[in-house]
């Protein structure tokens, strides 16, 4: 059973990363564009407009621990406990890691934490809503991942 709740854990997890980018593209950079704009045409600061989402991300994960405990229906709980780690690891990635908006975490030599940092900046880059590129978070194309491993190679080189 132990395994089985693990797997709910790790498949919902998962799924949030397509949930996340689909909701990214569609909603965030569509209807929702109002909310999100705030992110692409201001530093963050300690609060925005964003952070809503926050919010819209925290409820269904909270409906489904709570409806799972109520009926007893014990996945619905597991389903919920991925996403909810889902939104920590975002809020860890995305707010702490990328934006800085907890002074932590600025240096890294992992290849992918800087992969996932540059394909952030990328979708940055962007400044209004119908163009843009990378609206995933843990997810990155592999590109830079490539390109992050040739540029610690080439700084291992220098340094020799």
């Amino acid at each position: 059973m132990v395994v089985l709740n693990i797997l709910i854990v790790l498949a919902a997890f998962s799924f949030m990363e397509v949930v996340a980018w689909a909701t990214h593209k569609y909603i965030m950079h569509g209807v929702l564009w109002k909310i999100h704009k705030d992110h692409h045409t201001k530093s963050p600061g300690l609060l925005e407009n964003n952070d809503w989402f926050l919010l819209i991300f925290a409820i269904p994960s909270w409906l489904l621990i709570m409806i799972g405990l109520l009926v007893g229906f014990v996945s619905l709980v597991w389903v919920g406990v991925g996403v909810a780690l889902y939104g920590l690891s975002y809020f860890v990635v995305h707010d702490i890691f990328i934006h800085q908006r907890i002074k932590m975490l600025k240096k890294t030599n992992n290849r992918y934490l800087k992969a996932v940092r540059k394909a952030h900046k990328v979708h940055h880059k962007h400044l209004s809503k119908d163009s843009g590129e990378c609206y995933g978070m843990l997810v990155v194309p592999f590109k830079y991942i490539k390109e992050a491993f040739r540029t610690q190679k080439t700084k291992k080189e220098v340094s020799s």
